[in-house]
This record gives structure tokens, sequence and C-alpha cells, in this order.
């Protein structure tokens, strides 16, 4: 199959293009690299450097690329730069993505598999979450999020545009060749691998006072080779809609510091700090819906395999993909 993926130079973005490609798929890369890496474009996929914005490219690369479907990860993703400038959200997630759903159907794209987010589900009213769970972000971020998947679900109406919006909750990992260099980095695991680095002094622990074991919060960690999984099964998706993605084993921010001093060896100090505004304590999904129509089977579910995984590719390529 023929694969435009929009946003393939970011952290998932570029594992899911090289797992496309492992896989047999034809792959083109088409990024502003505003906030992704040429490095990580993978050499077997074509890279066109260009912005939604633009939307005579968009469809020139569309029209010129026969493409059967669409992979979309080029949005903006910091929950606190989006309550600061919510119109570079809705801007970038909501009408850029327009553009590329208009190309696709001017084009005759069969399918976009869109990279959503648990972020749209905001503060769960349910825990596993459902994707019958109650959608209420508390954020621009989310909100653009869940804005596009409407807008998704009226293209498929009226146009007959295949979708499937994949709700993924904390992705991480690596694969040898693509990991997660953001700048500023804000994922968990990644600023504890610094730590282990030596590149930052110690990791901060945000509230040690939940409702949870352990008393910090429980996210949903999911490998990247696993969503990558997911996203190349949704392009045949037998209907469209929605699907969550986790592993629905709940880790704590202490047990991620544990198992990351096991994985390292190294000491990786923690400071208490008090709790940040709306974090809840728990985000465990339930995947029993993609699993079952799907076929999707998580490979490395367990914290070791995605930490493993994060720190081999922070040894080989200690900077990140900084030249």
């Amino acid at each position: 199959m023929k694969v435009l993926v929009c946003g393939g130079a970011g952290y998932i973005g570029s594992a899911c293009s090289e797992y496309l490609l492992d896989h047999g798929h034809e792959v083109t890369v088409f990024d502003s690299l505003v906030t992704g890496h040429e490095d990580a474009v993978d050499p077997r996929a074509k890279f066109v450097k260009g912005d939604l914005a633009d939307r005579d490219l968009l469809n020139d690369v569309c029209r010129k690329g026969n493409f059967e479907g669409i992979m979309h990860f080029a949005a903006f993703s910091l929950v606190g730069e989006s309550m600061k400038d919510p119109g570079k959200y809705f801007r970038n997630n909501v009408a850029n993505a327009i553009n590329m759903a208009d190309a696709a159907v001017a084009n005759g794209v069969r399918t976009i598999v869109f990279s959503s987010t648990a972020a749209t589900f905001g503060e769960p009213d349910e825990i596993p979450i459902r994707e019958t769970t109650t959608q209420a972000p508390i954020n621009p971020y989310g909100e653009s999020k869940l804005c596009f998947e409407k807008i998704l679900r009226w293209y498929h109406e009226i146009h007959g545009l295949n979708y499937a919006a994949l709700r993924y909750f904390n992705a991480a990992g690596a694969s040898a060749n693509f990991g997660e260099d953001h700048n500023p980095e804000t994922h968990l695991i990644p600023i504890i691998l610094q730590v282990a680095q030596g590149k930052r002094d110690k990791i901060m622990i945000y509230g040690d006072d939940y409702d949870t074991p352990d008393g910090t919060c429980i996210r949903d960690y999911i490998h990247i080779l696993d969503l990558a999984q997911a996203h190349m099964l949704a392009l045949n998706a037998p209907e469209s809609g929605h699907y969550n993605l986790g592993t629905g084993n709940g880790l704590s921010v202490k047990e991620i510091i544990e198992t990351a001093r096991a994985v390292t060896g190294h000491a990786i100090p923690a400071d208490m700090a008090p709790r940040r505004a709306g974090d809840p304590p728990r985000l465990i999904a339930c995947s029993d819906r993609i699993k079952a129509r799907l076929g999707w089977k998580p490979q490395f579910e367990s914290a070791e395999a995605i930490i493993q995984s994060a720190w081999k590719w922070r040894q080989k390529f200690p900077n990140g993909y900084a030249k």
C-alpha cells in the first residue's frame, strides 16, 4: 500500500514509517520539521518538506502520490502550551488537518488513520477508559483532537472517507533506529533517562498523595512499536470508528523510576514536588475493541521492555538527533 505519513519526522511518525516499510508498504513522509527531525525520516521513505497549511503543496503531493492511505501525526501536543496559546493548537490541529482531509477526498485517498489521544477524555468518569467513556477535554490540546475526530466522522458520512481514530495513552520506548527527542522534553521516561545520562541532576515527582497504592499517578504506557502495529492494522479496518490503545496495565511514577534504575544501573535521584493541576490519579485504557476487531496483539507490555528499548536508543544516540 502507498501511504502518506504526515508528521513522519516526529517521534511516533518515524517509528510508524519504519514499521510500514519493514512490512512492505511504500511510504512518503510529509513534515514541516517544526518539531520533527530530518534524521528521523527513514532513508527508505520519500521525504517532502511541507506544512499542512500549504493546501496547494498538499494537493500536489496527494495527486502525484496516488496514496491509498494517510497517517496523520502532524499535531502540536504540549498540554501546557495549549493552555497559553489555544489558537496555535486549533489552527494546526484542526484547520490544517481539514486541509489534509480535503486533499484526501479530492485525490481519492481511501483511508485516514488519525493519531488521537486519551486527552479527549479529560478526567474520565470510569477506569479503565473505554471508547464509550464520556469525552470531556480539560485543555485545548485534547479539545483540538476531539474536534478533528468529529470532523472525520462527517467526512465519512458525506464523502465516504474511511477513518480510524486511535486514542492512545502514554507512548514510550524506541525502535532500534528511532526514539524520543523533544525540545523541550516533557515526557517522564526520557526525562528519567536524561538523569541517568547525567544531563539532569534529578527527576521531580509531582505529588505522592494520590489515591493510588504508592501515592503517585498511574499511567498506561504503550510501546511505539505496538502503536505502529495498530496503525498499520487500522489502514484496513473493516469499519470507520475509534479505538483506544493501551496495555491495560497501569504503572505508577515510582514504579517507572524504580524500573529505570534497574535497567540503567544509575541511582536516578528523585525529589517530591506539589501536584500539578489537572493530573488525574489514574489513566488506564481498555483496548478490547481493537484486539477483537483488528487482531491487535501488543508485544512489549512490561515496563522493563519499554525502558530497555528507550535506554538502548539513548546509548546509541546520546544527544538524540542533534548533529
